[in-house]
């Protein structure tokens, strides 16, 4: 498999989870490719003194190749170099890097010249001073390849938790009436695809979550539960293992979540909040519904720490294996169908 990485915000800590994250792979049986800034990437090396060597390339094509032969070098395909490197500050350069390098990658995994992406930490003010509309992965990644809803997915290698969003970066007063536009069981039924075929998971079980505190105690606090998501969920017995609507704070206190292949939150901080109390260090993120393989590491910029060589590799490390399984498996599926 040939994994590429976008560089992400270079101010931040992405190049150097990035390559701490190739020192613990590079003696695999796969080869690995950063999109971005060549002078970001080797400033960083030299600062933390990693014992890896960069290597240039300007076709992407010969990398493979190149990894097999000389496992201590990691190519590094440069859309942009920057003037300036000043870790933990926001630039709009750093962000117009950060984005070129994702379109960039991106379009070498449609392309089939790499398997998958792996996208490294953005931030989303850079990005809006670089003159970018869409300001995240997933909106950026879904008007790449013509995709209107792509889902945002996060899971856990450790506690095996998955968590995906019926709705993800809206205001919360937008989310009851995008609730209600939305096609609810489709969305349910695509997921249950996506468990299948990325993570071979053939009869996955389901827990919605209810959109009002209580999952509105029978109406109490709110009608979305029963006008929109028991009938939603309803609609799919016999078709689909889903369960719910259950309240989110009892459901998680209770460890329930553990009874379940994937969790739907029906907004951000529902699903988010307690994802990263579980799973700060290991979580991932993953786009759904892309015609390509894209995974993240589940954490920010971290521009507080950035430059001082304390950053983690963990999620890094963890989505990176992720997208090998996921690229591996979709493989499976193609070779078998």
């Amino acid at each position: 498999m040939r994994i590429v990485w976008s560089i992400g915000d270079i101010n931040g800590i992405g190049p150097e989870i990035i390559l701490k994250t190739f020192l613990g792979l590079r003696e695999t049986e796969h080869s690995f490719l950063v999109v971005g800034s060549y002078t970001a990437l080797e400033y960083y090396r030299k600062a933390f003194d990693l014992p890896l060597e960069l290597e240039p390339v300007s076709d992407a094509s010969a990398v493979a190749d190149l990894c097999r032969t000389r496992c201590r070098v990691l190519p590094v395909l440069s859309v942009a170099e920057p003037e300036t490197i000043t870790p933990g500050t926001i630039s709009a350069e750093a962000g117009r890097i950060a984005m070129l390098s994702v379109a960039a990658a991106a379009e070498l995994c449609r392309q089939k010249v790499c398997d998958a992406l792996v996208t490294a930490p953005i931030h989303k003010e850079a990005i809006a001073l670089a003159g970018f509309k869409e300001t995240g992965h997933t909106g950026f990644l879904g008007k790449l390849f013509g995709v209107t809803s792509p889902t945002m997915m996060f899971f856990d290698p450790v506690t095996k938790l998955r968590v995906a969003l019926a709705t993800i970066h809206v205001p919360l007063e937008q989310v009851p009436l995008l609730i209600r536009q939305m096609d609810l069981a489709g969305f349910l039924e695509n997921l249950a695809r996506s468990l299948k075929t990325d993570f071979g998971i053939d009869r996955p079980r389901m827990a919605v979550l209810g959109l009002n505190p209580h999952a509105s105690d029978g109406g109490v606090m709110g009608s979305e539960e029963k006008e929109i998501i028991v009938p939603a969920i309803e609609s799919l017995e016999g078709v689909l293992q889903v369960e719910g609507p259950f309240p989110a704070d009892g459901f998680f206190g209770a460890g329930r979540y553990r009874m379940y292949d994937m969790v739907i939150a029906m907004y951000h901080d529902q699903g988010l909040l307690p994802f990263k109390v579980l799973a700060f260090d290991t979580g991932v993120n993953i786009t759904l519904g892309l015609p390509i393989v894209r995974t993240s590491p589940d954490h920010g910029t971290s521009f507080d720490i950035a430059g001082t060589g304390k950053a983690s590799e963990r999620s890094c490390y963890e989505a990176t294996i992720l997208a090998l399984s996921i690229a591996g498996n979709r493989k499976k599926t193609e070779l078998s169908s």
